[in-house]
């Protein structure tokens, strides 16, 4: 029997070193200005968050108190669970959350590349447009928010977290976004912001981004991918503006797969930032449940339920 709870003890440390607990406040790529891209995440059993993007957090938080996902109030939540931002890119509904709730929020950091970050400091947080809350830019400044511009592939520690990031640049019609592989640990996920394919967008981002998380998913450390498709098949490509649809991501995965040659069905990829109307949204679904021949594992999160892993 003691033996019996020595190893119970010890596969729950395993499972808290090893697994994530993400929170969507917003799932949608647009248009529901209540529901747009942004996911706490955790190590499952932590109540220390990073948001992946910010485009809805109010809205969110409470839908998720509704599902008891957190039993304090909003305010708390927004407060004391958020420890810090890392922000994609500079398109409103991935950070219109952040700025709409900055007056009630807490001392914290703004972690972008170099371009988001000036994004903040010269267009968001500036006494024209709403009040600078930032550390940098137009004075007088509130110096609530200290930014922390990232360096591509460098890993940066998030502060008061069990995390760590390294960002990589994402092409996004003609701005920079970002995926962000995010640590705890031996484990990892990769999130990525808004990102075109690479033969439309004329880049190597993605298949760079691949070629970096290879060693990963060898060594079964790669948790889950969080990658949008934001319309349906019928969008020409023409009309992407940086977007994936099911076709498209089905082909850069199967570059992945290609270029590390083990299966892609041993994480979750987890689909993101789908646009509005709810038939686009149930056509992209339908279209990558007949096109999934690499068997993912596909999840489509709901604002306000957890999903562990």
């Amino acid at each position: 029997m003691i033996f019996a709870l020595i190893l119970s003890l010890t596969s729950f440390g395993q499972l808290k070193r090893t697994s994530f607990r993400i929170v969507p406040l917003g799932v949608k790529g647009g248009a529901d200005e209540s529901n747009l891209s942004a996911y706490m995440l955790a190590p499952s059993g932590s109540t220390r968050y990073i948001c992946l993007d910010a485009g809805t957090l109010h809205a969110g938080i409470e839908k998720a108190i509704e599902n008891k996902v957190f039993n304090i109030p909003a305010e708390r939540v927004l407060r004391q669970c958020i420890k810090g931002y890392l922000i994609s890119h500079s398109h409103l509904d991935h950070l219109a959350g952040l700025v709409l709730n900055s007056p009630d929020d807490t001392a914290k950091n703004i972690y972008a590349l170099a371009d988001c970050i000036d994004a903040f400091k010269t267009r968001y947080f500036t006494w024209q447009s709403w009040a600078n809350f930032g550390d940098q830019g137009e004075m007088p400044q509130l110096k609530k928010y200290h930014y922390q511009v990232l360096s591509p592939g460098v890993v940066t520690r998030l502060d008061n977290t069990d995390l760590s990031v390294q960002a990589f640049p994402l092409s996004h019609s003609n701005l920079t976004s970002t995926a962000f592989l995010v640590s705890n640990g031996d484990s990892y996920l990769l999130y990525l912001g808004d990102t075109g394919p690479d033969e439309i967008e004329k880049s190597e981002h993605l298949k760079t981004l691949w070629e970096n998380i290879v060693p990963l998913i060898r060594a079964n450390k790669l948790k889950a991918i969080m990658i949008e498709v934001s319309f349906p098949n019928e969008q020409s490509d023409k009309a992407l503006f940086g977007h994936l649809t099911p076709r498209w991501l089905m082909a850069e995965l199967h570059q992945l797969q290609q270029i590390s040659g083990v299966p892609l069905s041993a994480f979750k990829t987890i689909i993101t930032h789908q646009k509005p109307p709810q038939s686009n949204m149930d056509r992209i679904k339908q279209q990558l449940a007949n096109e999934n021949d690499l068997s993912l594992q596909l999840v489509y999160p709901v604002q306000g339920e957890v999903i562990e892993f």
